[in-house]
């Protein structure tokens, strides 16, 4: 609330306080997929709905807040139709949908909390184009929200929300149309070479796709660009520097809006962004060397081929063209390095996501790490500096040491864990000793009935041998586990009280340690380390698990996993 003055601080704290529960809004929404559709301007449905609230008598909330609503009016310009379809399941039930309109997304969002009596809308299609959108509003509907659209009227009963179906489903259908055809007209002109695109640097856009004249001031520049880097005595960064001192600038364009002109509304002046024609880069100079539109071609509808185009004419020849890209492939440099420098926790670091490795890069002198995930990749953070990762890692190390209240908690359980533990494994001894008097007996017969059982054919000598050192070997096996058996419960927890010391000691070195120290530290303890947004989850190695698993009653099949603030951890074995 920094960027807010102080009237916007007040509405806030006055609409949060319920002020105006009993108010109205406004919602308008001109659509991005029909810009010559006068019909619904925003002009349009300011007026209609305006008209709407003063013939049902509904008071309209007379706030104002920059980037959402003005005199109670929210106007917004996106299309109704696009969804996102990424869904995050959480562990409560819940599923987390974006809704991509920040406008509609903030208005349902006071609806809900019950801020406001409802909202006025033209008609359906102005509120939503997909199914997703769809739902959220009739939820608020069924709610007690009261949703009013101009020309349209719902009433409170079987036919009324088959009414409201079919209108939905009819705006949906709408713009699933509007998006097929446009997608096949422009498939069919692109089939019949016609530029269904803004045409590059050199060529002017106006505003017809069967025509694209030359650009008389820029082409024959970028003409001559051709010609000297066919050469081979020009590089990119040079034929830049020659294009900016002789006046050469790239079609003027509108900078990117901000996040507050995307919010602002069609009455403000911050709406008015003025086309800039900037200078050549190094980037721009490749761009134009390398696209065959200057050699009078078109990509076709599928991207793949290069056909000849109707609309506009060649600037250069096909001959000239593939001498600059000769000259281009000469000029291509790949540096593979043989040996990868040294950074500390190199492939040590993955998204707990799509588990692909974070990389480290130098910038600026900072060491900051970074991932390419999967497209469908739900964690969002993908950046971050070494400062960061070793403090959360500091936390972590920190964390695995036990408290005292774990130590007291430790000795006052460890009598009856010992207990149950002992009482196992006599259980266990006792059937050992079962079988091993059994093994025993079925020695004793083999060897005092040897020359019967040859005889008679139940053996040969080599099965006799065979089923002879199979006994002895179950016999070993027995004695084995029941000498592992005996190592008591007291020896283990002093053990691992030490290890928890150790770590606790380990902590200050680590905190003075340099980088390269820290990572000799961390693989010692850890197998891997992996991050879900800011959260920062683990693998111990083996001699550590004792430490992760905190207080795991006896036989708990799910124990071997520990929470801790802002960590996780992650045992193999879950």
């Amino acid at each position: 609330m920094n960027n807010l003055d102080k009237n916007e601080i007040t509405i806030i704290k006055e609409v949060q306080k319920g002020k105006y529960r009993e108010y109205y809004l406004i919602y308008n929404r001109k659509s991005t997929d029909e810009p010559d559709n006068q019909k619904n301007s925003i002009k349009y449905q300011k007026s209609e709905n305006a008209r709407f609230a003063y013939r049902e008598l509904l008071s309209i909330a007379p706030i104002c807040l920059k980037g959402f609503c003005a005199d109670g009016i929210i106007s917004e310009k996106h299309s109704g139709f696009k969804e996102d379809f990424n869904l995050d399941f959480n562990e409560d039930g819940s599923v987390k949908y974006n809704i991509d309109r920040p406008k509609f997304y903030r208005l349902l969002s006071l609806l809900n909390k019950g801020l406001f009596k409802g909202v006025i809308v033209l008609c359906w299609d102005r509120l939503s184009r997909n199914k997703g959108d769809d739902t959220i509003v009739r939820k608020l509907m069924r709610k007690g929200i009261d949703i009013r659209f101009v020309l349209a009227k719902y009433d409170k009963t079987s036919s009324g929300a088959l009414h409201m179906d079919i209108d939905g489903m009819f705006a949906e259908h709408h713009s699933r149309v509007t998006s097929e055809k446009v997608s096949l007209n422009i498939k069919n002109n692109r089939e019949k070479g016609i530029c269904t695109y803004r045409a590059p640097v050199g060529y002017l856009n106006p505003g017809t796709m069967e025509h694209k004249p030359f650009d008389p001031d820029r082409a024959p520049l970028i003409k001559h660009f051709f010609e000297l880097y066919a050469t081979g005595d020009w590089t990119l960064a040079g034929l830049a520097r020659y294009a900016n001192d002789h006046g050469f600038t790239m079609t003027p364009m509108r900078r990117r809006r901000t996040e507050d002109e995307m919010l602002a509304e069609e009455t403000d002046e911050v709406m008015q962004i003025e086309k800039v024609a900037r200078m050549a880069t190094y980037n721009n100079i490749h761009k134009i060397l390398t696209n065959p539109f200057y050699t009078g071609k078109l990509l076709d509808c599928d991207g793949m081929c290069i056909i000849k185009s109707k609309s506009h004419k060649a600037l250069v020849s096909d001959e000239l063209f593939n001498k600059v890209q000769i000259m281009l492939n000469k000029k291509k440099v790949s540096i593979h390095y043989d040996v990868k420098i040294n950074y500390p926790y190199r492939g040590f670091i993955c998204c707990a996501q799509c588990h692909r490795g974070f990389s480290p890069s130098k910038r600026k002198g900072i060491l900051y790490y970074g991932v390419r995930c999967k497209e469908n990749c739900s964690n969002s953070f993908r950046n971050f500096n070494i400062k960061f990762l070793e403090k959360k890692i500091g936390l972590l190390i920190k964390s695995l040491s036990f408290t005292e209240d774990e130590l007291i908690e430790i000795d006052a359980r460890a009598h009856t864990d010992i207990a149950l533990l002992e009482e196992k494994r006599f259980n266990k001894i006792e059937i050992g000793e079962r079988k091993k008097k059994n093994i025993r007996e079925n020695l004793s017969y083999l060897g005092n009935n040897k020359l019967t059982l040859l005889k008679t054919g139940v053996y040969t000598p080599e099965t006799y041998l065979k089923e002879e050192e199979r006994l002895k070997y179950e016999l070993n096996e027995i004695k084995t586990e029941e000498d592992t058996s005996d190592l008591a419960m007291e020896a283990v927890i002093k053990e691992v009280r030490k290890l928890s010391e150790l770590l606790k000691t380990l902590y200050p070195y680590y905190e003075n340690a340099l980088s390269y120290e820290k990572e000799e530290i961390v693989r010692k303890i850890f197998l891997e380390l992996l991050f879900s947004e800011k959260t920062l989850q683990y693998k111990c190695k083996n001699g550590f698990q004792a430490l992760e698993s905190r207080f795991v009653p006896v036989g708990d099949p799910t124990g071997n996993r520990t929470r801790i603030t802002g960590l996780k951890s992650r045992c193999p074995n879950r």
